[in-house]
C-alpha cells in the first residue's frame, strides 16, 4: 500500500513545475485565448499576437527549460 502513495506521490509531485504556454508557430509566450467566452461557451481558440496563429493548440514549457535555453543562447 505504501508503495503504491510513494509512486502516486511522485507522478503528483511531477505537475507542480511552473510551465508558460507558448506558440506552436513562432515559440513566442504572446499567446492568449481569442475571447473571454473560449472554453466556457465555445472550443479554446489561442491567437498569437506576434505571428497571427489562430488555433485550438499551444505548447506548454517549463519555466526551467526556457532559462536553460535563454542561458545557451547568450
Amino acid at each position: 500500500m505504501s508503495r503504491i502513495l510513494k509512486k502516486l506521490s511522485k507522478i503528483f509531485s511531477r505537475g507542480t513545475a511552473k510551465t508558460i504556454r507558448v506558440c506552436p508557430r513562432c515559440h513566442s509566450p504572446d499567446i492568449a485565448l481569442s475571447t473571454k467566452f473560449d472554453g466556457w461557451l465555445t472550443p479554446e481558440i489561442y491567437v498569437c499576437k506576434r505571428c497571427g496563429y489562430r488555433g485550438p493548440i499551444y505548447l506548454e514549457i517549463s519555466v526551467e527549460e526556457e532559462t536553460n535555453a535563454d542561458e545557451s543562447t547568450s
